[in-house]
């Protein structure tokens, strides 16, 4: 009978049509097959339970006596990422939903003192105080970041992690895309949380980026594809801002990565930072220009009086993905991020990644380190016998493109089909955006609990410091508001008495 229920059980996980459904019967499936029991014993190899029951306890005992400072004290000294290696792939691999009880459990308190430290009144412990920890704890802890890779049409399949992660209130802050990624992260970016939801409606967006130039052109050009019909297609979904405007409006933080088309130039990871004025879309525009399917892109920025000026005018970009698909260092130095998601679509990826979570390896990562290491030697073999100006640069490009790491900490990818495959360097129809959707969304699932766990005390941080900053800018307001009353009120007089 036991059997026959889990097999029914199954079938109904994978027919599940939201993930509320799906979690239901997750749990259930974890109940039957024994995971629950794994769960609620703490005890494990895969991590330091002693260490993380040990400071469960003293976090649940400060806060209680009410001690902040003494709570602040020890969450600054042992409050850290992966602390007791509770973010071990293999803690996520037992269960179909969640992890050990313990970790959850010391996840939930870490967060309950961080909220009990910001919003509580003490007289020995004030906002400065508050911010200055939030800042100093926060920056130590790290942050998430979501890259979202190259894949041209493929790319398509982030839109449903995307919308898994924010209907669940996951969306890392810092978004960074490569190639089609960068269409999908401009998209994200540039679009503030009411406007979030059309981005999940096959109808209201233009993905057309794709139109094959004539044979004429196609000699004449030396492209496959026509960069204007990219660009208006980039034009009606991104629009005119710049990276620091987009930033200002919707603060999430916008990353585009570009490989350089010339020689002496480095890969760059633009965003408000390194590139504050440079157009979105123009970035975008170039980081999806694979060459010999869309001409270099020069970069467009807003002079000091917001007119488009051309950026670094000598110079041309092409496809972020072929130098660097995932930007994790640049990320990190940057935004102090140093935990990953990763969709990943790339189809020259895709067939040897494998869930990250299994204890055995298994055949496709097996293939996937030969050819790796296959390709280091036969990169090493073309370098010592290509001494030539082409011939050198395509060595280059190659191994770039294999020298990069193409996972994170939570990796997704989808199960890419052969028509899938045949048509990525095609316009898709409403009905195949809405199936790279679902897609995205069903792949996302089984990692949320995973996510959310791994992120939670990330978030909390910047949902405290946003709360202490929207509290002193209201303190601030209060307190101008007698005085501009004041000021008002003698305008008035003054204009009465000279009336």
């Amino acid at each position: 009978m036991s059997k026959k229920l889990i097999a029914s059980r199954l079938k109904d996980l994978a027919a599940a049509a939201e993930y509320r459904v799906w979690r239901e019967v997750a749990l259930e499936l974890d109940r039957l097959e024994g995971a629950e029991a794994w769960k609620q014993d703490e005890t494990s190899d895969e991590y330091d339970y002693l260490l993380i029951r040990e400071r469960l306890q003293l976090m649940r005992e400060l806060r209680r006596r009410g001690n902040v400072r003494e709570l602040t004290f020890h969450l600054a000294e042992g409050l850290h990422g992966n602390l007791a290696n509770t973010s071990n792939p293999l803690l996520y691999g037992y269960a179909r939903a969640g992890t050990k009880r313990l970790i959850e459990e010391y996840v939930d308190e870490a967060t309950r003192c961080l909220d009990y430290i910001c919003v509580g009144e003490f007289k020995e412990f004030g906002d400065d105080e508050k911010v200055l920890f939030f800042k100093r704890t926060g920056a130590s802890f790290g942050r998430s970041a979501l890259l979202l890779s190259g894949g041209a049409t493929l790319g398509m399949f982030h839109l449903g992690v995307i919308k898994a992660l924010w209907e669940h209130n996951l969306l890392p802050r810092v978004i960074s895309g490569s190639s089609a990624g960068s269409i999908i992260a401009a998209m994200t970016c540039t679009r503030t949380d009411a406007q979030l939801p059309m981005l999940f409606d096959p109808s209201s967006i233009n993905l057309a980026a794709f139109q094959r130039l004539s044979f004429v052109k196609l000699f004449k050009g030396g492209t496959l594809m026509d960069s204007a019909h990219l660009a208006a297609c980039l034009n009606a979904n991104i629009g005119e801002e710049s990276f620091v405007q987009a930033f200002e409006r919707t603060r999430r933080i916008l990353g585009v990565t570009v490989s350089p088309a010339e020689l002496n130039q480095q890969p760059r990871l633009l965003n408000y930072l390194t590139a504050p004025n440079v157009m979105v879309k123009k970035a975008v525009q170039a980081s999806c220009a694979i060459p010999g399917v869309f001409e270099a892109v020069m970069l467009e920025a807003r002079d000091f009086n917001g007119d488009p000026v051309p950026y670094m005018r000598s110079k041309r970009w092409v496809d972020g993905s072929l130098a660097n698909d995932l930007p994790l260092l640049r990320l990190a130095r940057l935004h102090n991020v140093n935990h990953y998601i990763v969709s990943q679509t790339n189809p020259h990826v895709v067939p040897f990644l494998q869930d990250n979570v299994q204890r055995s390896k298994g055949l496709g990562n097996l293939a996937g380190s030969l050819v790796k290491v296959a390709g280091r030697d036969v990169i090493k073999v073309a370098r010592e016998h290509f001494n030539g100006y082409a011939a050198g640069r395509v060595v280059d490009k190659l191994n770039d493109i294999l020298q990069q790491r193409y996972s994170g900490d939570v990796t997704l990818f989808p199960q890419q089909s052969p028509r899938q495959l045949m048509r990525m360097l095609a316009n898709p129809s409403a009905a195949e955006i809405a199936q790279y959707i679902k897609d995205g969304e069903r792949a996302t699932w089984p990692k949320l609990e995973r996510i959310r766990m791994q992120t939670r005390i990330s978030r909390a941080f910047e949902d405290c410091l946003q709360w202490l900053k929207e509290r002193a800018d209201e303190r601030q307001m209060a307190r101008m508001r007698p005085r501009i009353k004041a000021q008002r009120l003698t305008m008035a007089a003054d204009a009465s008495t000279a009336g």
